[in-house]
C-alpha cells in the first residue's frame, strides 16, 4: 500500500468544498473513473459529517493507493470528542456509504471514532 496523502483538518461547514476537491484530485491520480470519484467524495463528506456529529473538531483523512487497482481512505476523529450531537440523518449516512463503497468499516467505542472506505 502506497500512501498518497494524508490531511489534518478542523471540521466545519466551510471545509467540505476543499475536502471534495482534495479527494477528486486523489481520485484522479488513483486512475479511478468520474462515477467513482463522486461516490468517493460523497462518501469523505458524509464520513467527516459523522464524526462531526459525534462530537469531534478535527479530523484525519488519509489516502492510500491499494496494490491492485483500489483507494483506501481512513478517516479519524482527531483530539477529545465534545457533546455528540447524533442526529437522524446518521442512519441514512452509514448506509449510504456502505452502498457506494466496496468496504467500509466503522470504528465505534462509546461513539464513532473512525471510518475506513475501499474503493
Amino acid at each position: 500500500m502506497k500512501e498518497l496523502m494524508k490531511l489534518q483538518l478542523p471540521l466545519g461547514g466551510d471545509i467540505m468544498t476543499t475536502v471534495r476537491l482534495a479527494t477528486g484530485g486523489i481520485c484522479s491520480l488513483a486512475g479511478m473513473d468520474l462515477d467513482a470519484s463522486e461516490d468517493c467524495k460523497v462518501c469523505v463528506t458524509e464520513s467527516l459529517l459523522l464524526l462531526m456529529h459525534a462530537g469531534y473538531r478535527a479530523a484525519t483523512v488519509g489516502f492510500s493507493k491499494q496494490e491492485e487497482e483500489g483507494l483506501r481512505i481512513e478517516i479519524s476523529g482527531m483530539g477529545e470528542a465534545f457533546e455528540a450531537c447524533i442526529a437522524p440523518e446518521d442512519e441514512i449516512s452509514e448506509a449510504l456509504l456502505e452502498a457506494l463503497a466496496a468496504h467500509v468499516v466503522f470504528e465505534k467505542r462509546e461513539r464513532l471514532t473512525g471510518v475506513m472506505i475501499e474503493f
